[in-house]
């Protein structure tokens, strides 16, 4: 057990976006559904979707999604794929005629939908001489210096006759991450006291000389995040709908990073490997409110406001480090996983408005405008000092974004032609961190009567500017990632 592990902005920010998922016909039109209504994955965006069915329905959706990932790293280019095929959306709506003649509420429903609402397969690499060079800030060295600064030596060492598992275990427990790290450094020779006979030091040097590092660092991540949407919803007279949304939400993220650092500045270390591994499994809830409003047969709009989501998150963590120099090879492998104690999350909420155009049985147009203000999003307790110095860092970085998508839809016999676009702005205040989201989507649909058969290609391209670590070495790797999705759909009347 260890009692703090380092949350930080990225883990806050991972679990606050979403991502154009669901039917192949919301993905057609990249996601501008939220004046439609009438298909399953726009009962997820706007609760009023489920009553503008005439008759109950369902739908599933497959998808393979391809990311690919072109990093930068002080100028040395790397690219890696990652290809996954799964079920991302899956649903049923049941919808009830009122048979009351003098009744203005013209009928009602009931849906259960699910939704793979992000995805987290990832991976990348980043390769390069590190030249930034300056205070060992362009080394791992200085991740472990600036975790040790202030720390007790008797803190972060072993006591006679302790194994490294056994250090590590205590050292957890009694005082949490920080010290762990500061151990693995001090342990492996990264870092030197500043006077090795006094347990109260709190000064540390670095057993290595400043220069360039050469830097072989992978990430990868698997997992995604789900929302299971219990929805109710009713047409009033003719042209209004109303509906409402309870979301179970569900977090699986498993993540790996593993970095090699090799220097020839003469140091007493020359050789460096770190790996840490994370899990991470939480549960949430959140609520949606929603409205279309038909002007006139053609002309309709859309109103959708989504609270925010209350996470309860757990995670697990393991580390491992080796070194080489003129101590020789050390390895500090402690085969210990922490397990540390749930923490709540909570997401910003979400405003939507939308406009579309029908063109009778010919087609359609359609626009989705949202905005989402990233800088509320908050780590709980808030009055734990940790997580208030880190909700000081999301509210100072992190900024209001809006989305924006645009569908169209042309009917020629039972084929249906569709296309779409999006943009997402950054949710950073410095638009690099994560930078602008642009997309587009071209579809095709088959109507054969009572069945429909929907198959869709869509892509987004979205560069980051990463930092290897949160502490230390926080250089970036610039990465260009460009998603694509092939989503193949069944729905039918029940």
């Amino acid at each position: 057990m260890s009692s703090i592990y380092a949350q930080d902005i990225t883990d806050a920010l991972r679990y606050s976006q979403d991502n154009i998922q669901g039917t192949a016909r919301f993905r057609a039109l990249s996601g501008a559904f939220g004046a439609l209504g009438g298909d399953m994955s726009a009962v997820s965006l706007n609760p009023a979707s489920s009553a503008v069915f005439n008759k109950s329905h369902a739908s599933f959706s497959l998808s393979n999604i391809d990311t690919k990932n072109d990093t930068d790293y002080f100028g040395r280019m790397t690219s890696a794929n990652e290809s996954t095929f799964d079920l991302n959306q899956g649903g049923a709506a049941f919808v009830f005629a009122n048979r009351n003649a003098n009744s203005p509420w013209r009928k009602f429903s009931l849906a259960v939908a699910y939704e793979k609402t992000a995805n987290f397969d990832d991976n990348w690499r980043a390769i390069g001489t590190n030249t930034n060079s300056g205070n060992f800030d362009n080394s791992i060295s200085s991740y472990f210096f600036d975790y040790a600064y202030g720390l007790r030596l008797d803190e972060i060492e072993r006591l006679d006759g302790e194994t490294y598992s056994q250090a590590y275990q205590e050292i957890g427990s009694a005082y949490g991450y920080s010290h762990q790290q500061a151990f693995l450094g001090y342990e492996s020779f990264i870092l030197e006291p500043v006077d090795i006979n006094n347990d109260a030091n709190t000064e540390y040097t670095i057993n290595l000389n400043n220069g360039n590092f050469f830097h072989d660092y992978s990430y990868a991540a698997t997992g995604y995040n789900g929302k299971i949407s219990f929805n109710m919803a009713a047409q009033y007279e003719d042209n209004l709908y109303l509906g409402l949304n309870l979301n179970s939400h569900f977090i699986n993220y498993d993540r790996s990073t593993f970095l090699i650092e090799e220097n020839s500045n003469t140091s007493d270390v020359e050789y460096i490997e770190f790996e840490n591994n994370l899990s991470t499994t939480g549960s949430g809830f959140s609520f949606q409110l929603g409205g279309i409003l038909k002007l006139s047969q053609e002309f309709r709009v859309g109103l959708t406001y989504d609270s925010p989501t209350w996470y309860t998150i757990e995670e697990e963590a393991s580390q491992f480090i080796a070194t080489d120099g003129i101590n020789g090879f050390i390895e500090i492998n402690p085969l210990i996983v922490n397990v540390y104690p749930q923490y709540k999350l909570q997401t910003p909420g979400k405003l939507s408005g939308s406009l579309a155009y029908v063109f009778g049985t010919q087609g359609l147009l359609s626009f989705d405008y949202s905005r989402k203000d990233y800088s509320t999003t908050k780590l709980k307790p808030t009055s734990d000092p940790d997580f208030a110095f880190e909700n000081n860092n999301i509210s100072n970085a992190l900024t209001d974004a809006a989305t924006y998508r645009l569908g169209g839809e042309y009917k020629y016999k039972q084929f249906s032609f569709r296309g779409g676009y999006r943009f997402e702005e950054s949710p950073y205040k410095n638009g690099t961190t994560v930078g602008d989201l642009t997309g587009y989507s071209l579809g095709l649909g088959f109507n054969f009567g009572n069945t429909k058969l929907d198959l869709t290609f869509d892509q987004a391209n979205r560069s980051f500017a990463t930092p290897l670590y949160n502490m230390g070495l926080v250089d970036t790797a610039n990465v260009d990632r460009t998603d694509s999705n092939v989503t193949l759909s069944l729905s039918f009347n029940i």
